[in-house]
């Protein structure tokens, strides 16, 4: 009989009699008197084997067999007694009698133990140093499988709905989109440089004025950002796409679908909401308290800045706007906890303090509820009812003005949901966040600025930029998110040259610094452009989601780590002077 090659998750009882051949790593190690096991591992499963002195002519070189080391196996598949079957393997019912074995690869002893632990309790530094080794764990291994077939679908989807992919240049020019350039000097234009893409932004809007209605691409975009937790500090892939001659709505239609089939095909969750809701930024705010809510949970702000202007406590009257959010089973949470965890929370954004109230037994107590009399207590209780007052609830408030009284009652919100188990994990609560402002004013220079991407069309055109109070002029600009994740920005694109330049002389620009900077896009646009649109999911946030990760290196081959490094191959790395010499660059260390 002629041995076939099968890989280790592979076998079962129907290869019984069959003669294989394995190829992987040395899993596990178990010597039973005088008979070797091994579990022999590739990214595919485990199959047992079995080293008999009776069955292999070099007894002596399974002997030698070690924890990590690269081999290949010859045997005949058995299958095992009742007893012995191993009912969490795929190749739980066999195990392969060896042959012949031939050890292609010794391993030193491992810095950290590659099975038996997936929690990846090591120190990070030494799991990054080492990725190579990480990887071979089940959890990451699959992660990085997971992100690979997520990927495959997104391109059959986007194939099937004929749009075209079209690769756009890595080395472009430098633009004010919102993070840092990385640069790259030119050597042959010295004291030039060109800009590694923030995001093929420009390229796929001029792709639109070329004709090519529908492009994607998985594109790799760079920004010198800090990390964080959804954040990959450096680098990162989207699914960069545009479309042309389709409004807002059509645009949200046509893609929807996409993330209802990645959600319950790829990984077998439900989606909360089909079609998805389509959230005004303001009304986001001012009922979730953040931009980027999750929605598997109803928790909902209410302001009451009325009812609270009507009282005697300073906080409030004081406050510009007053607001509740009110948690059903809050009664839970300690004075502890509320002092030290959900003040704390909302401190970080910005605010001065955590009022809070108790309702129990059909009564206001704790907190604040003493400085407010029965008929102000019973008020509260007749405006509670439009929020759902319940028994065994808490009540947080903020006071400050719109956005604080906002952001920090929201950060409130999202603990409170995690210390309930609020969130279902085996749903995705995908919506629209739809009329961002288009401007947004620095808090420290008082100077106008985009909020979002400078290239989207301001809703009402040219009569809003020129009429309207630049902070009240809404974008047709819109994100993607779900789960307390932003996926993506998007928009309707500015393709009105005179627009485009009154738009960015409200943020300061002068129609030399437009033409000096997207000069190629204002030829562009005058040379007929369709209205267009477009948005780019990120990858890894994608997988992210997906996957119910909380950190997007778990789902990064090669990570960076928190300071922007790559301890495995040591980036970024100095270079000798011989390299910054040809390029005309001197380096000041000091």
């Amino acid at each position: 009989m002629k041995y076939r090659s099968h890989n280790c998750g592979e076998l079962n009882k129907r290869y019984a009699g069959q003669e294989v051949i394995l190829s992987g790593w040395v899993h596990r190690r178990r010597d039973l008197g005088g008979l070797i096991f091994i579990d022999l591992r590739d990214r595919y499963g485990l199959t047992q084997v079995v080293f008999h002195p009776d069955q292999m002519a070099d007894f002596a070189l399974a002997e030698k067999l070690k924890y990590e080391y690269v081999v290949t196996v010859k045997g005949a598949v058995e299958n095992r007694k009742t007893e012995n079957v191993n009912k969490d393997l795929n190749t739980g019912e066999i195990e392969v009698i060896a042959k012949e074995l031939n050890i292609l690869s010794e391993a030193k002893p491992m810095p950290f133990e590659v099975f038996e632990t997936n929690k990846g309790e090591e120190d990070e530094e030494l799991r990054l140093k080492y990725r190579f080794l990480e990887l071979r764990r089940e959890k990451l291994r699959d992660n990085i499988l997971f992100r690979a077939k997520m990927v495959s679908y997104i391109r059959k989807y986007m194939d099937e709905h004929d749009f075209v992919h079209i690769d756009t240049p890595i080395l472009t020019v430098s633009s004010p989109e919102g993070a840092r350039d990385f640069l790259v000097p030119s050597r042959l234009h010295p004291g030039k440089f060109y800009a590694l893409p923030q995001a093929p932004q420009q390229y796929k809007q001029l792709l639109m004025v070329a004709g090519f209605d529908r492009y994607y691409q998985i594109a790799p975009c760079m920004r010198d950002e800090d990390p964080r937790a959804d954040r990959s500090p450096g680098e990162f892939y989207q699914l960069d796409c545009e479309t042309s001659f389709m409004t807002q709505d059509e645009f949200f239609e046509l893609m929807e679908p996409l993330f209802i089939e990645l959600t319950e095909n790829v990984t077998n969750k439900k989606v909360k909401s089909n079609p998805f809701p389509r959230i005004p930024f303001k009304e986001c705010l001012e009922t979730y308290g953040s931009d980027r809510p999750d929605l598997r949970y109803d928790l909902k702000m209410v302001e009451i800045t009325d009812w609270a202007k009507g009282t005697d406590f300073k906080v409030f009257t004081s406050a510009e706007h007053v607001r509740v959010l009110l948690v059903p089973g809050g009664d839970k949470f300690t004075r502890k906890e509320i002092d030290e965890q959900f003040t704390d929370v909302a401190k970080r954004a910005h605010a001065g303090g955590l009022a809070w109230m108790k309702y129990v037994d059909g009564k206001f107590e704790g907190g604040v509820a003493k400085f407010f009399d029965d008929i102000k207590l019973t008020e509260l209780s007749k405006l509670a009812e439009l929020f759902k007052l319940k028994e065994n609830a808490i009540l947080f408030f903020s006071a400050d003005d719109w956005e604080v009284s906002c952001t920090s009652l929201g950060a409130v919100r999202h603990m409170a949901g995690e210390k309930l188990g609020l969130a279902d994990p085996n749903e995705i609560a995908w919506a629209w966040i739809v009329d961002f402002p288009f401007y947004e004013k620095d808090i420290e220079t008082g100077k106008i600025d985009f909020s979002h991407n400078p290239f989207s069309m301001p809703q009402g055109g040219m009569e809003a930029l020129q009429n309207m109070n630049p902070l009240d002029i809404r974008a047709f600009q819109y994100d993607i998110i779900a789960n307390g994740l932003e996926l993506s920005s998007g928009g309707v694109r500015n393709k009105d040259p005179e627009i485009m330049y009154k738009a960015f002389e409200i943020a300061g620009y002068s129609k030399e610094d437009v033409d000096i900077k997207f000069g190629h896009m204002i030829r562009a646009f005058e040379f007929g452009a369709p209205p267009h649109c477009g948005f780019a999911p990120g990858i890894e946030r994608m997988a992210m989601l997906l996957l119910g990760e909380k950190n997007i290196r778990s789902v990064v081959p090669f990570p960076k780590n928190q300071k922007a490094e790559e301890p495995m191959v040591g980036s970024p790395s100095e270079v000798d002077d011989a390299q910054l010499k040809e390029l005309g660059i001197s380096v000041n260390k000091d």
